[in-house]
C-alpha cells in the first residue's frame, strides 16, 4: 500500500468518518485514507439493527447496517484507501500520525490535512459512583446492544435500565422483543434524556414503566446482580426519605450519557470546549490546530445519524480545500451560550457564508423564544436537553451582526413543572 503523499487522512470510519472521506474525495483530494481500529467499516452502525436511520439524508427509513452499507459501498467505488484493524496511538500538532496494526507494524503518516471522526463512548459505572456491591450483570446499554444484536447473547431475563438515553430506550424494546422482562426505565430528571419518538415507540407502545425523578440508590448481589433499590428524588436530585423500594432483577443497563472520544485530540494540542467535551471548531469544522478538522459525535453528541454525516461532510470538504492550499475564511465571530443554552456549535463563525448552528438547552421549558441578537428569533412550543436545536442562518442575516461576540439564548420562558 502507498502511505506517502496523503492528502486527507480520516480517523474513524463510522457515519462521520465515511461521510468526511467521501466528501473529501468528491472535492478533489486525490489520496484519501481512512484509519479504522475495528475489522469493518461503519463504526457502531452494524449493531444498530433498528430502523430510523437515513430519514433525512436518504429520504428512506433504514436500519443502521443498511445506512452504513450505502456509505461503505461509496467508499469502495471512489477508491478511498482503507486501513482496518489499525489503531492510531498518537497525533502530533504537525499532523503526524502514529498507528499500529498486525500487518505492517508501526506506521508513521504525514497527511496534508486530518479529520477527527472518533465518535463518542458511553459513560461507565465508574463515572457514576453507583453505590452498592460489584456483581456481574451491570452493563452499559451499548454493550448489551452488541451482545444481543451481534453476538446473539441475552444479558439477562429481568432488566432495569438506569437513564433514558436513546440507546437505553431502544434496548428496552429490543430486550422485550427477545423475551426479557424490563421492570423499569429509571430517570433522575423530570423528563426523558432521549428523543420523544423513542419514548413513544420503545416504552409506551410496549407498556414499559418509565419512572421519572427516580434514581438507583443501591445495587444488591455478590456473584450476580439480584436487585436494585430505587428512590424518588427531590429538586436537588437527592433521594427522598421513605420513597425507597427494591426491584428484583438480574441485569442493570446504564444509559446515562455519551462522551466525545478525544484522547487523540488532546495529544495533538487541540483545544477542547468544556461545555461539549469535544474540540472547539469554526464553521469549517477546523479545530484550534491548523489543518486538523473534526466532525460528528467527536465534536458534540448528536441526536440523529443524518446530522452526524452532514456535519462530517463539512469537515471533509474543508480538509480537501486545506490540502489543496485553498484559503478558508478566517474572519470569526464568537458564539456564546446565553440563558438556558448549554452549548453552541460551531463556536466561531464567519459572517460571509451561510451557516447551520447546533445547540442544546440546559432545562426543559415551554412557550419560549429562541433568539440570537437582533438577527434571529423563533417561537418554540417546548425545548428540552434530549432534542437538539438546529438554526439555519443566511449570509444576509449574519452580515447584520455588529459585535464580534453574540449570544444564543432562550427567552420568555415558562419552566415546565
Amino acid at each position: 500500500m502507498n502511505y506517502s503523499d496523503i492528502d486527507v487522512a480520516v480517523i474513524g470510519s463510522g457515519p462521520a468518518g465515511m461521510a468526511a472521506a467521501i466528501k473529501a474525495k468528491e472535492e478533489g483530494a486525490e489520496h484519501v485514507l481512512i484509519l479504522e481500529r475495528q475489522e469493518q467499516l461503519g463504526g457502531l452502525l452494524h449493531q444498530c439493527v433498528h430502523n430510523g436511520f437515513g430519514l433525512f439524508y436518504f429520504g428512506q427509513d433504514l436500519t443502521g447496517p443498511e445506512y452504513g452499507h450505502r456509505f461503505a459501498e461509496k467508499v469502495k467505488d471512489l477508491g478511498i484507501q482503507v486501513l482496518l484493524e489499525t489503531m492510531v496511538t498518537r497525533i502530533s500538532a504537525d499532523r503526524q500520525i502514529t498507528a499500529v496494526n498486525n500487518r505492517e507494524g508501526v506506521l508513521c503518516l504525514m497527511p496534508r490535512s486530518l479529520v477527527l471522526a472518533m465518535g463518542c463512548r458511553e459513560r461507565s459505572r465508574g463515572q457514576l459512583n453507583l453505590p452498592g456491591t460489584r456483581p456481574a450483570g451491570i452493563f452499559t446499554a451499548g454493550t448489551a446492544q452488541r451482545f444481543v444484536n451481534v453476538e446473539g447473547w441475552i444479558p439477562g431475563k429481568k432488566v432495569v435500565i438506569l437513564g433514558s438515553g436513546d440507546i437505553g430506550m431502544i434496548m428496552a424494546r429490543r430486550l422485550t422483543l427477545e423475551g426479557a422482562e424490563v421492570k423499569a426505565v429509571v430517570e433522575i430528571l423530570p423528563y426523558i434524556g432521549g428523543l420523544t419518538r423513542n419514548e413513544v415507540q420503545c416504552l409506551h407502545d410496549f407498556h414499559i414503566p418509565l419512572l421519572l425523578e427516580h434514581t438507583i440508590t443501591e445495587t444488591h448481589g455478590q456473584q450476580r446482580l439480584e436487585a436494585v433499590t430505587i428512590a424518588k428524588v427531590n429538586k436537588d436530585k437527592k433521594p427522598v426519605n421513605g420513597s425507597h423500594q427494591m426491584i428484583e432483577c438480574d441485569t442493570l443497563l446504564l444509559s446515562v450519557g455519551l462522551i466525545p472520544e478525544n484522547e487523540l485530540s488532546r495529544m495533538a494540542g487541540v483545544a477542547l470546549d468544556p461545555l461539549t467535551g469535544g474540540p472547539g471548531v469554526d464553521q469549517w469544522r477546523e479545530t484550534s490546530v491548523s489543518g486538523i478538522f473534526a466532525g460528528g459525535n467527536v465534536v458534540h453528541v448528536h441526536d440523529l445519524v443524518d446530522e452526524v454525516s452532514w456535519e462530517a461532510e463539512i469537515a471533509g470538504t474543508s480538509a480537501a480545500r486545506f490540502a489543496k492550499k485553498e484559503e478558508l475564511e478566517k474572519e470569526k465571530k464568537i458564539l456564546k451560550p446565553g440563558r438556558n443554552i448549554r452549548y453552541v456549535v460551531p463556536q466561531t463563525i464567519s459572517a460571509q457564508h451561510d451557516v447551520t448552528l447546533y445547540a442544546r438547552v440546559k432545562d426543559m421549558e415551554e412557550n419560549v423564544t429562541l433568539k440570537m441578537g437582533d438577527i434571529f428569533s423563533k417561537s418554540l412550543r417546548v425545548v428540552k436537553p434530549g432534542e437538539m436545536l438546529k438554526i439555519d442562518l443566511s449570509r444576509s442575516q449574519l452580515r447584520q451582526l455588529k459585535d464580534d461576540a453574540v449570544e444564543l439564548s432562550i427567552e420568555g420562558a415558562k419552566r415546565r413543572q
